[in-house]
């Protein structure tokens, strides 16, 4: 029914002409910081946003204090299984971070500028790095389940059709109108991971590699992932490319890494077929490996300007 519908929608998703463009002013960005700031002593200087069930990272903070984005003011609500809806201050490896438990995605109705809400904030309370997670079907042959892929570089397939969360009038404040993305996930940071990867001694390799966005929520057909691994794509998920574009264009400095959950369908005479309950159950057993690894990692995380990095 239509009265059933309406409560489905989430709060605030966008379904009229103009739900593409940013409905934000930096007034809002700005209440939601000052909010936050003045109900916690934390000031991170890291963020991290995690995908489909990796928030257990959460669970190794100290001095936590968390937020139900019910509460924060502006924010959207996750409605996905998987993301908890938590914002999580405290430290990780005596770095003190902000961790969003749970995202916001284009297929549950928000327009991309509410997507990528939470990453102009952090901006605003003066965190310097951005760490984003996704769980992502494997395109590279090489890949397996539970692997872990860096994002060197992404495709962003909505924005090459017009949606990106930059649409609309620019606010200098933040960045530049036309900011480049050549350079968007951080060299220096990516070679840092190999390192610490290699330490940890695991047994299967850590991929460098290209991730592409789609829409969702439906998962690709075989012809769609046989024609992403033909343009250049190692990776395929629904997230992460909008977050990272306003963080650059912020000035935040971006690592990335995708969790490879399930291998992409590409032959016809398969009977398998994706789903999300396998994506969280890899999720869960890869859980051990990726909370260490980006614990080692945030502890080697300097603010930009220090040369130690």
């Amino acid at each position: 029914s239509g009265a059933e519908e309406s409560r489905q929608k989430p709060s605030g998703a966008g379904h009229h002409e103009g739900a593409m463009e940013n409905e934000y002013k930096y007034e809002d960005y700005k209440k939601t910081a000052e909010w936050l700031l003045s109900l916690t002593e934390h000031r991170p200087q890291i963020a991290v946003i995690c995908g489909s069930g990796l928030g257990g990272l959460a669970n190794k903070v100290t001095q936590l204090q968390a937020f139900d984005y019910s509460e924060i003011p502006n924010f959207p609500q996750s409605t996905v299984p998987g993301h908890e809806g938590r914002l999580v201050f405290g430290y990780l490896n005596d770095k003190c971070c902000v961790i969003m438990q749970g995202r916001f995605h284009m297929y549950e109705g928000y327009a991309l500028s509410k997507v990528a809400f939470p990453v102009r904030v952090f901006q605003l309370m003066n965190v310097h790095t951005l760490i984003v997670t996704n769980a992502a079907g494997g395109l590279n042959p090489e890949y397996e389940v539970g692997d872990i892929m860096l994002i060197r570089d992404h495709i962003n397939l909505a924005g090459l059709s017009g949606q990106n969360p930059l649409r609309g009038p620019n606010d200098r404040r933040f960045g530049e109108r036309f900011p480049p993305m050549s350079d968007a996930y951080d060299r220096i940071l990516r070679e840092k991971a190999h390192g610490i990867w290699k330490k940890m001694d695991q047994q299967r390799p850590l991929h460098e590699g290209t991730y592409v966005m789609v829409g969702g929520p439906s998962f690709e057909t075989i012809a769609e992932c046989r024609f992403l691994q033909k343009i250049g794509a190692d990776a395929v998920g629904m997230s992460t490319v909008p977050e990272v574009i306003v963080a650059r264009h912020c000035g935040l400095r971006v690592f990335g890494f995708s969790l490879i959950t399930n291998k992409s369908i590409l032959d016809y005479e398969t009977h398998e077929t994706a789903n999300h309950e396998e994506v969280l159950m890899a999720g869960q057993e890869a859980a051990k490996k990726l909370e260490e690894f980006v614990c080692i990692l945030v502890k080697n995380i300097h603010p930009p300007s220090e040369k130690t990095f």
